[in-house]
């Protein structure tokens, strides 16, 4: 069951969207394989547009902003996200985001949710991650967007691109979605990337999307698995206006589940980078 990530109360008034604007075919079709670029290159078409390397002793705050709280986050998750050092920090060139089992603020867990809103937000481009997932049952990391506007219309109005989801009963599986007006939460638009061998949490891959107009791809590692466009979607195209990047390792949840026996934490979400690209124009 894909997950009902936000529970906002849409305004009263919402602009219907135009299906028409979103149409058009993107200027740049897609090769079956779009290569992850080495440490300093850039992606073939694509212009590095922000980054975070983590190369920094710190978190940079002008890059992140930390949400905290633990009511659930319309999941039913059990963690209670801080912005203690603890659970979110920098060290050895990687983000670490930390999920502990620890009585925090009414909760039975701790770990950490970070986001770009209001200091990064792009509308289009190449949006990528180099990262080391947790695992465990109940253990839930997700790289993913959510529409800028989302204060204004609410959720699912304002869009939500999951980049790279795992739950931890799937170890050897991530998940590609979209969220939007009529194909939120367990009716969302997505795609599972499974492993020939071996699970997640043994090494870093690489997680990304490519969004144009009309059209978003995923990848993993390079290899593309799944595709939306506005005809694909069981409802509105919401996806042509800007949107924010998230990183956040949630404990619990109605898709993932809870903890159980089995389940060792604490538990790290490793980020080597996050680069964001915009479409180089044509010469």
């Amino acid at each position: 069951m894909k997950p009902i990530r936000f529970l906002i109360a849409p305004l009263a008034a919402l602009c219907a969207f135009a299906m028409s604007a979103c149409a058009t075919a993107p200027a740049h079709p897609p090769a079956a394989l779009s290569a992850a670029a080495p440490d300093g290159a850039h992606p073939a078409g694509w212009t590095l547009a922000w980054s975070d390397e983590f190369d920094g002793a710190q978190l940079d705050r002008k890059k992140w902003v930390a949400e905290t709280g633990g009511h659930g986050w319309g999941n039913k998750e059990l963690q209670h996200y801080t912005d203690r050092p603890e659970n979110v920090r920098v060290a050895g060139g990687m983000l670490v985001i930390e999920a502990r089992r620890e009585r925090h603020g009414g909760n039975d867990y701790t770990s950490a949710r970070i986001k770009t809103a209001g200091l990064m937000e792009q509308m289009h481009g190449r949006f990528e991650a180099r990262i080391k997932v947790p695992q465990g049952q109940g253990v839930w990391p997700a790289f993913w967007m959510l529409g800028a506007n989302i204060q204004q219309v609410g959720w699912p109005r304002s869009g939500e691109i999951d980049i790279m989801e795992n739950i931890g009963k799937e170890p050897a599986i991530v998940h590609g979605t979209v969220h939007g007006p009529g194909y939120s939460g367990d009716k969302a638009f997505g795609s599972p990337s499974p492993l020939e061998r071996g699970i997640y949490a043994d090494d870093f891959h690489v997680f990304a999307v490519e969004w144009e107009r009309g059209e978003i791809r995923w990848y993993r590692d390079g290899m593309l698995y799944h595709t939306a466009r506005p005809a694909l979607v069981k409802g509105d195209w919401v996806f042509e206006h800007p949107f924010f990047v998230l990183l956040n390792l949630a404990v619990g949840g109605q898709w993932p589940g809870d903890p159980d026996s089995t389940t060792v934490l604490p538990q790290q979400m490793l980020v080597d980078y996050v680069r964001v690209y915009r479409r180089t124009p044509a010469q």
